[in-house]
């Protein structure tokens, strides 16, 4: 009789079959069902020229974009002979996909699953590169572009993104914490988000005092030599005495610690499928591609 422990094997034809759905959304021609009404209620009461495409088809656009890393002008290669195989689709110009591109906002509550299920959520963050020039070249010639941060708060369960904040890399993982657990809430729609997952670079009073005020467990690994007296947080002193008697290995056992690695697995997935690196040269640009990226990521794993 297999133990209860054992980890659980992969249902490799579900899996598969995922990824091949996946494969499908790249090229979906749902917008068409949708387009007119669409456009109506986009030109509304608007002034100046009207806008001839909806929004669902420039988001198709920019998915091709980010995904397959194909250029502006190329882009309109495709849209020119798209429009040759669809009819309804009118060809335009690359600097008109650019300007409706870059102003594409995407609602990531509507890329959440709808449940009434309790959250545990994962904090990280990550480095996206503003050029694809690499590591020999950056060496060489010292030079050095910088990063664009990435702060993820992640569904330790379905590994699905519910928070997420875009900075340089000046900002440190720590100030952003608070703002992605009240973003999270806001966007789980009253969801009760039960623990808060984190690694060293969280251990922070104002963290912890903020995670007791919404009612959150805050599972973040401490330092080995942090103070057990409250020092202005009773809920860190609290947590610090906690994995001072239990030891570390078992405090990580009791909290499921290893979940934390969720928040690690969306960065790996979502850096295969759309690469480590952006397109955009100006900074805001640079932003709205990354956002792009981790919002596509979770429409695509549904």
């Amino acid at each position: 009789m297999k133990g209860e422990n054992e980890p659980k094997k992969r249902n490799w034809r579900e899996y598969n079959e995922s990824l091949v759905k996946r494969g499908e959304m790249y090229l979906t021609f749902d917008f068409l069902k949708t387009w007119e009404r669409d456009l109506e209620k986009l030109n509304q009461d608007k002034l100046g020229r009207r806008y001839e495409y909806p929004w669902s088809f420039i988001e198709l656009l920019m998915l091709i974009h980010v995904i397959f890393h194909l250029p502006y002008r190329q882009l309109e290669g495709f849209l020119r002979k798209l429009s040759e195989l669809i009819p309804e689709i009118k060809p335009t110009d690359y600097t008109n996909i650019w300007r409706r591109g870059t102003k594409l906002k995407l609602n990531l509550p509507d890329t959440i699953s709808i449940s009434d299920e309790p959250v545990v959520i994962a904090v990280d963050s990550t480095g996206i590169k503003v050029t694809n020039r690499g590591e020999w070249m950056r060496e060489k010639w010292k030079v050095h572009r910088g990063w664009i941060k990435v702060h993820l708060a992640v569904d330790v369960k379905t590994k699905e993104i519910v928070a997420i904040e875009v900075t340089d890399e000046r900002v440190s993982d720590g100030s952003r914490f608070n703002s992605l657990i009240d973003q999270a809430e806001e966007n789980l729609s009253g969801r009760k988000i039960e623990k808060a997952l984190g690694d060293g670079a969280f251990d922070r009073r104002e963290i912890f005092d903020h995670l007791q005020q919404k009612g959150v467990q805050p599972v973040i690994k401490t330092r080995s030599n942090a103070n057990t007296k409250a020092k202005g947080s009773p809920p860190r002193a609290r947590a610090v005495r906690e994995m001072k008697n239990l030891g570390y290995l078992c405090w990580k056992q009791k909290y499921d610690y290893g979940r934390r690695w969720a928040a690690e697995t969306v960065f790996s997935a979502v850096k295969r499928i759309s690469g480590e690196h952006v397109a955009a040269t100006a900074t805001e640009n640079m932003m709205q591609e990354v956002i792009l990226k981790f919002s596509f990521y979770n429409m695509l794993i549904h």
